[in-house]
């Protein structure tokens, strides 16, 4: 076939090379993937991102060879006068080869390009891009998600969002991102992105929009005493996340600051809200304003204008709906409950919570210092066990390791304590940075601390021995071991926070 004579040299020689060689690598993978339906994260990086780069830099060095050629041919026909602009002649089988040649490629391209483009696209949206890809690095967030109630929700959904003008903002934030892995300047733990995230008017309120809130839920917590027998304590909680009737909507209850008459307003002193100063409550309806102020932390004037004032939503409470890194207490909790960690096992509460307690270098080292200290523990205390609950234990010291990969990154330095969770009192401050008898106005109204303007308890106490209230009254919280009512004055996470 004969072929114009500027594309005999060996740059578009090369590029041809390169483009065939990347397209060949391509329809081979996609062939392995989609025929024997294997691959990975680094497949599809490879398939939609890495060779079709290569694939069009070699497509862009073929005409770069032309031109360069074309030059040459000029210098040397000095005395043949040669025009600014091609002959198109078609008798001419040179240009009648190139044109057919280059008008399939064009047709072939497009098509490929418009495919890939797509794929790509759909790729670098995907949870797997967003969580295998910088496995290290995005590996504590990847878990934690799958471990949520929001594991059929796309990272994309709250991340980024619909509309170009976010799209763009997330790949110009990627591109930064990819620089810090590749030259490690990520920091340990990774922040989270607070204020970089989109209001929960466009992500949350997508689902769970605040006129539509179910009524009331009824919240059973098990929880296990830290003593040899592992005595069960129960707790069932009336949960007011509405009105005690469907009909009056959120005009009360937990969601009634996202209320739409409402709008509450803070200011916190740190990056993570933790400390809040300053509240505004404005009733939309009546006009009614009320600000609060927290005795405690007298800030000026100033410093108050100077710090940025948000308007409350899902976020300020639910932070981590979908990467929450739970508290030892709870996750042994829940696997006492479950049966995987058995109850019969003495002290095994306390002893997980001594064990977990510790920071340890890598994974690794904390999967063998479980193991070593739970056989020593009964070796030492229980010899008569090791045998006859040897299943047991070996079930336990799994439900432990199993426990601690899911909540613990040594190498990202992440733990639950890294990310407060708001949502609750126990471990973090969460409800008590406003709710704590501190906030007040002018007039002397109070933001309370009341319990039960939250959650009613209806039943308390061991499995064999509950207190239980009638349909109209409810419980005053007992502490399951004796603190002589401390629990009435201090906040929870003073001694809870604490212990890990």
């Amino acid at each position: 076939m004969k072929l114009p004579q500027s594309l005999r040299n060996w740059i578009s020689i090369i590029g041809a090379s390169i483009a065939l060689l990347n397209f060949v690598f391509i329809i081979f993978l996609l062939l392995i993937t989609f025929i024997f339906d294997v691959g990975s994260s680094y497949v599809g990086l490879f398939i939609y991102i890495i060779l079709p780069f290569f694939l069009i830099t070699g497509l862009l060095l073929i005409p770069i060879g032309m031109y360069a050629c074309k030059r040459k041919i000029k210098k040397r026909e000095k005395t043949v006068k040669l025009t600014d602009w091609p002959i198109i002649d078609f008798n001419n089988i040179g240009t009648r080869n190139a044109t057919i040649i280059f008008s399939v490629g064009t047709i072939v391209l497009l098509i490929f390009s418009a495919v890939g483009s797509y794929e790509a696209f759909h790729y670098t949206e995907s949870v797997e891009f967003c969580g295998k890809l910088c496995h290290t690095v995005m590996e504590p967030e990847y878990v934690a998600y799958y471990e949520s109630s929001h594991e059929r929700v796309s990272c994309v959904e709250c991340h980024v969002g619909n509309g170009a003008d976010w799209y763009v903002k997330s790949k110009m934030s990627g591109l930064y991102q990819v620089y810090s892995v590749l030259a490690k300047k990520y920091p340990t733990p990774i922040p989270t992105p607070i204020h970089n995230l989109r209001p929960a008017q466009q992500t949350c309120e997508q689902c769970h929009w605040p006129e539509k809130f179910y009524d009331r839920k009824l919240h059973v917590k098990r929880s296990y005493i830290a003593d040899e027998g592992n005595t069960e304590w129960d707790i069932h909680m009336l949960m007011k996340t509405s009105a005690d009737h469907s009909a009056q909507g959120i005009t009360e209850g937990i969601h009634w600051h996202i209320n739409p008459d409402v709008k509450i307003e803070y200011i916190a002193t740190d990056e993570k809200r933790e400390n809040i100063p300053w509240i505004k409550y404005t009733n939309l309806k009546t006009g009614e304003i009320s600000v609060y102020e927290d005795a405690g932390i007298k800030l000026s004037s100033t410093l108050l204008d100077s710090l940025e004032t948000r308007t409350m939503d899902c976020l300020d409470c639910h932070n981590r709906p979908s990467h929450d890194y739970k508290v030892p207490q709870n996750f042994i909790d829940a696997y006492i409950a479950s049966g995987a960690i058995s109850k019969d096992l003495p002290d095994i509460k306390s002893l997980t919570m001594g064990i977990l307690v510790e920071d340890f270098p890598t994974t690794d080292s904390a999967f063998a210092s479980i193991k070593t200290q739970i056989n020593e523990y009964y070796e030492i205390m229980y010899p008569e066990l090791l045998e006859s609950k040897k299943q047991d234990i070996n079930n336990a010291i799994a439900s432990v390791q199993e426990g601690y990969s899911k909540n613990f990154f040594p190498l990202m330095k992440v733990k639950w304590s890294e990310y407060p969770n708001h949502l609750g009192h126990l471990e973090t401050d969460g409800c008590y940075r406003c709710h704590n008898n501190r906030h007040s106005t002018s007039q002397g109204k109070v933001i309370s601390r009341d319990c039960n303007l939250c959650h009613n308890i209806t039943a308390q106490g061991t499995s064999d021995n509950m207190e239980i209230s009638n349909l109209n009254e409810h419980l005053e919280f007992k502490h399951p071991i004796n603190i002589n009512q401390v629990w009435q004055i201090e906040l929870c996470s003073s001694c809870h926070n604490q212990l890990y």
